[in-house]
């Protein structure tokens, strides 16, 4: 890895360019140590990052997806490479453990306080930026997929089933890391009736999925209700396997078991993070949005099983909270953790009119968040859940006095371009440049790069 200096702290190249997945039998571990600090705050105001640390430089093999027997040269960048999976000391006991992990996503993701105005006396929020795991591949799905992706492989799939709504952050990154890894990708989008027959056009997440060449089928509100995400994709699982092809099928926002493994891997990333450039000082609360259950089924279980040892609090954008904490409580299960949902996080609800439906107040919210501070939320997900904070903290102030809390920003960038014609009268600034008549003119003065 190449280390370079001259500015205020050191930075690491990534990969230019595709890489083909690359298999190595050392085991998995990366130092994950980003943290930086707004002027004010306690750490120096910078970012700070350091490369990612695997345990060997053992002997590689190339592995495709495909099982192209070309041969090819080992990755010296550790981007879309696939290692055995070495868990967290503390997670040693679930069951059952991945056995790889495919490198998706830019990790570690930074950590930086967060200047929200009209906060709880002595309390203070930090921001953990997983919106910029990646720019195809941002947001939470990322880390799931990490794993997800590793298991498809290993089952020597040639093609990924996914399903979600219509802005689905889930399955563009899943289009995204399935084309990374040579795989098709078969896209179940959810929309109105009025439109299932439609061409879906090219707003958003909808033009990177279809630019990676993804297939989407559509399907309305109604059957969807009526069929189930489950059945849909099993339809079409059975359809290509009569083609002759192999599909993996990966569950709505990754969230199942496996997948809850990337925030059970997180919460080891947020430790190493605070022990660099905190001195081990922890947060009180971890607060994120809730829309699948599997982010908080991991966060949850490995800031208990972990000497972080945070209280957990989710925000669901869709579903009531039993809901989540039943489905949660499937996914602890399912890694035989022996623990109830329902003493590890507390779900409160943020869904406002309904899943991908906006007031003008979540709206005007996510608009002076990011005028103030710079931040810009999606606003399906982390929206929500963070005016239901400031909410919640309004309401019951004496709950989160003095108290560091953490922020997940989980991403959905795109979402924001399907809210334009909402958004627009919240955004008018804008005029004209006046330039007197007194200023000189000369044709090609000015280069029009």
């Amino acid at each position: 890895m190449l280390r370079f200096h001259g500015c205020r702290s050191p930075f690491t190249l990534g990969p230019a360019a595709y890489a083909p997945p690359i298999e190595c039998t050392a085991h998995y571990h990366r130092q994950r140590v980003a943290f930086c600090a707004l002027p004010g705050g306690n750490m120096a105001s910078e970012f700070r990052t350091t490369t990612t640390i695997y345990s060997a430089a053992a002997t590689t093999k190339s592995e495709d997806p495909l099982n192209d027997n070309e041969s090819r040269q080992p990755s010296d960048f550790g981007f879309l490479t696939k290692r055995v999976y070495d868990p967290p000391p503390w997670a040693s006991h679930l069951s059952p453990i991945p056995s790889h992990i495919f490198s998706l996503g830019h990790l570690p993701t930074p950590i930086h306080k967060w200047r929200l105005p009209n906060l709880p006396p002595n309390s203070e929020i930090w921001l953990k930026r997983d919106d910029l795991s990646g720019m195809q591949l941002s947001g939470n799905k990322v880390r799931k997929l990490e794993f997800l992706m590793a298991d498809a492989v290993a089952q020597g799939a040639d093609c990924i089933i996914t399903i979600g709504g219509i802005q689905s952050n889930h399955c563009r990154a899943t289009a995204v890391a399935a084309k990374y890894l040579n795989l098709d990708c078969y896209l179940i989008l959810r929309t109105s009736k009025v439109l299932v027959d439609k061409d879906p056009g090219l707003t958003g997440n909808l033009l990177v999925e279809r630019l990676v060449g993804a297939h989407v089928e559509l399907v309305s509100k109604e059957e969807y209700a009526k069929t189930g995400s489950v059945a849909l994709t099993n339809l079409l699982k059975e359809k290509l396997i009569n083609q002759g092809r192999r599909p993996y099928i990966i569950p709505v926002g990754g969230s199942n078991s496996l997948g809850a493994w990337g925030y059970i891997e997180a919460i080891r990333e947020i430790e190493q993070q605070l022990q660099t450039f905190a001195g081990g000082e922890g947060f009180d609360d971890i607060v994120v949005a809730c829309g699948s259950g599997g982010t908080i089924a991991g966060l949850s279980l490995g800031s208990w099983l972990s000497n972080l040892k945070a209280k957990v609090h989710a925000f669901s954008v869709c579903d009531d909270p039993d809901y989540f904490y039943d489905y949660a409580q499937g996914l602890l299960d399912g890694l035989k953790a022996d623990v109830c949902s329902r003493n590890l996080v507390n779900i409160l609800c943020a869904k406002g009119l309904g899943y991908a439906i906006n007031t003008s107040e979540e709206l005007k919210f996510v608009k002076e968040v990011a005028a103030t501070t710079g931040v810009v939320l999606d606003p399906v997900y982390s929206g929500k859940a963070a005016l239901g904070l400031v909410k919640d903290m309004a309401e019951h102030p004496k709950k989160w006095e003095g108290r560091k809390i953490l922020f997940i920003h989980t991403g959905g960038l795109l979402g924001l371009f399907d809210k334009a014609e909402q958004i627009a009268p919240l955004v008018g600034d804008w005029r004209q440049m006046e330039i007197h008549e007194s200023v000189t003119r000369k044709d090609g003065t000015g280069k029009m790069f």
